[in-house]
């Protein structure tokens, strides 16, 4: 018999809700079938915990005395660029944003200590964070320069908000050519030396809700250690890939835009890290629970590491070239057996991704929802889905003389 959120929540609130993982329900399906499961189970709650670049932080600093106008002005967090294009004192911080200088960078040129993902970290942390600004003054705002140090409680506002987060699958990288390479799936050994994957498979979010049937705008989460929320779908959102039977995405497919208060937060489930040779990023905890609705979402949310596919790409030539062609495909069992066949080699394989920091949270947001802290939240609108007709577009580059 079919649920709505509604009744789910009255359960929640009484405790009488039955709240799983997305690995406790496999088995669960496994032993009792995908009709008593549905009926028995109200919320799976699935998870990732993963570098997710495109991340960031807004924040507004408070007005000084006398006033001054960061906006169109410069100005840093801890030496770290920040966006001033807004009003008088609202920045915007970059998950990826780098120092000019960096002295790490100077004695192993291309690695980088310190970015925009450490400084969110610092300030969810605790720690003063040193705000230098600069500014051309007008009358209404005369300073012109702003030396200080910010703390997180002090600030009005400070916003976690992610353009791109829980991507829907990803490819496994690899390296055909005859040297290392630096990438944002880590380094890269040459002659098919290793093979790196991102993903917690059966955890993962969209991969248990294939076609966004539950998850929409306006779906509350687990988002760094507090709660969030789903503003819109992520950019690069490219719903259209080939699926296999199951529904399940074959490639890089959707993609989240998410949206929380960075106060509610914990430096455990945001943290900064560097990929050497490329650059910084932001590692990030989310969990989003699937309402248990009906027999189609329990099949969904019972999905395998075996029965999730996704592609081999070599990150020497055709990833940098926009080539899309696949050496081959290969599920989340074999890759976390830690090794896979390539081109009939023997590959180690490694994840940029933690799995078992996906387990805790998933089990920690089981713990919120069977506690009656967490409420699930009814989608405003969907996801662009499969028929949409929506899909990722590479840049159409046109000569600036015509």
């Amino acid at each position: 018999m079919a649920k709505t959120i509604k009744e789910i929540n009255e359960k929640i609130k009484k405790g009488k809700a039955v709240v799983v993982t997305a690995e406790e329900i496999i088995d669960i399906v496994d032993k009792k079938g995908l009709a008593k499961a549905a009926e028995e189970v109200d919320v799976v709650t699935t998870a990732t915990f993963g570098p997710m670049c495109s991340s960031g932080a807004y924040i507004n600093v408070g007005h000084t005395k006398p006033k001054i106008k960061i906006g169109g002005g410069k100005a840093t967090l801890n030496d770290v660029p920040v966006y001033a294009g807004f009003a008088a004192v609202d920045i915007y911080l970059g998950a990826t944003a780098l120092p000019d200088e960096d002295p790490r960078n100077k004695l192993y040129p291309g690695d980088f200590e310190y970015g925009g993902g450490h400084v969110i970290e610092d300030l969810v942390a605790g720690k003063d964070v040193k705000l230098v600004a600069s500014a051309y003054g007008t009358d209404c705002y005369p300073r012109k320069k702003l030396e200080t140090w910010v703390n997180i409680k002090d600030l009005n506002e400070a916003v976690l908000f992610n353009p791109r987060n829980v991507y829907q699958n990803y490819n496994v990288a690899v390296n055909l050519s005859d040297r290392v390479i630096y990438t944002y799936m880590g380094t890269l050994k040459p002659h098919l030396g290793n093979a790196n994957y991102c993903s917690a498979g059966q955890l993962s979010p969209l991969l248990n809700d294939p076609y966004y049937k539950t998850i929409g705008i306006g779906t509350r989460i687990f988002l760094g250690g507090g709660i969030g929320y789903v503003a819109w779908h992520g950019t690069q959102h490219n719903p259209t890939v080939k699926r296999k039977e199951s529904g399940v995405t074959q490639a890089p497919a959707g993609t989240l835009a998410v949206i929380g208060d960075l106060k509610q937060m914990k430096p455990e489930w945001l943290r900064g890290a560097t990929f050497h040779g490329y650059g910084v990023t932001l590692t990030v905890g989310i969990g989003i629970p699937i309402p248990i609705l009906n027999e189609q979402i329990c099949k969904y949310t019972a999905i395998k590491d075996e029965d999730i596919w996704t592609q081999i790409i070599d990150y020497s030539e055709n990833y940098p070239q926009g080539k899309g062609s696949s050496l081959g495909e290969v599920n989340y069992a074999q890759l976390k057996s830690g090794h896979i066949k390539v081109q009939d080699k023997d590959v180690p394989t490694g994840g940029i991704s933690s799995y078992s920091k996906a387990v805790e949270i998933a089990n920690t947001l089981k713990t919120w929802i069977k506690k009656g802290d967490f409420l699930l939240t009814e989608p405003v609108a969907s996801l662009p889905g499969e028929e949409s007709g929506y899909t990722f577009k590479p840049l159409k580059e046109r000569p600036l003389d015509k």
